[in-house]
Parts: C-alpha cells; sequence; structure tokens
C-alpha cells in the first residue's frame, strides 16, 4: 500500500507540473542547449536608445554576472557591455 501511494503521489505532482509555465520555460532552454541556439533577432542599444547593431538566426545567448551580453553568429563572438540587448525568440 505504502508503495502504491508514494507512486501515486510522484504521478499527481508530475502531472501537476505539465503545463506549468517554469516546466515550459526549462523546455525551452534546453531545446536551445542541445540545437545551438533559438531562432531569434537581437537588437543592441545605447542608453540613450539608438540601435548600434541587429543580428537574426540561430543564436545561443548568455548572460554573464558583469552584466554584459554574450552570443556566437557567423562564427564570430560578440560580447557587449553596458549597453541594452533585446532579443525576440521563436519557442
Amino acid at each position: 500500500m505504502n508503495k502504491l501511494y508514494k507512486l501515486l503521489m510522484v504521478g499527481m505532482i508530475g502531472i501537476s507540473l505539465f503545463g506549468c509555465a517554469s516546466v515550459d520555460r526549462w523546455g525551452t532552454d534546453v531545446k536551445s542547449d542541445l540545437n545551438g541556439g533559438l531562432n531569434r533577432i537581437i537588437n543592441v542599444y545605447t542608453a540613450d536608445g539608438k540601435i548600434i547593431a541587429s543580428y537574426e538566426g540561430r543564436i545561443d545567448i548568455e548572460s554573464l554576472t558583469s552584466g554584459a551580453v554574450k552570443f556566437d553568429y557567423d562564427g564570430k563572438r560578440y560580447i557587449y557591455y553596458n549597453c541594452f540587448v533585446e532579443t525576440i525568440a521563436d519557442k
């Protein structure tokens, strides 16, 4: 009876997490990691709102602890410091 109860509880917890927003975001993160990024549009802006650069394609982006943003695009590594970075990604 105890094993059945534990199995039932694990199943109920698993079902309750299915469709949860955080689990959905985790799945997107895993998909991005396995496929070398997501199809994205990245726009980089200065503090006064002027656009510096724009990139579009399969990009894996990472925020660094220093506040910088790092990503690889067309075989080159880009690191932006003290800028605002907007990303628009497909799911």
